[in-house]
């Protein structure tokens, strides 16, 4: 089960990164976000930040589509991130060796070319 500080540890030891002041947490690479908090929107109230649950930057709708299908149980999505490369990853569900690979991940594909890897 991996938390809020598990997301924080594993993008903050990676090259580049800054953490955004927020509610939560928001890391981005070469000025673009990689892992965030959620921002749930329930209609008629105001937004509320989900520190258990990651939005994460999957590269493509067909990565999307296949971790929305193939782990239901860790991703889902919601009606405001259609169309766009994102997931949501419940925290409670993904143990910190799957979360170091999915933070990794989504670092590497949006840290600049330049950028070392890990």
């Amino acid at each position: 089960m991996a938390d809020a500080d598990d997301v924080r540890r594993l993008a903050l030891a990676l090259p580049g990164v800054e953490e955004n002041p927020s509610q939560g947490f928001d890391f981005r690479v070469g000025d673009k976000g990689f892992i965030w908090s959620w921002p749930e929107r329930v209609p008629g109230q105001r937004r509320v930040i989900r520190t258990d649950v990651a939005v994460l930057y999957v590269g493509d709708e067909a990565e999307k589509q296949a971790l929305l299908l193939g782990e239901p149980d860790l991703f889902f999505t919601t009606p405001g991130y259609d169309g766009a490369p994102l997931v949501m990853l419940r925290l409670e569900s993904v143990d910190t060796t799957r979360l170091e690979e999915l933070v990794t991940d989504a670092w590497r594909m949006r840290a600049p070319e330049e950028q070392p890897g890990p």
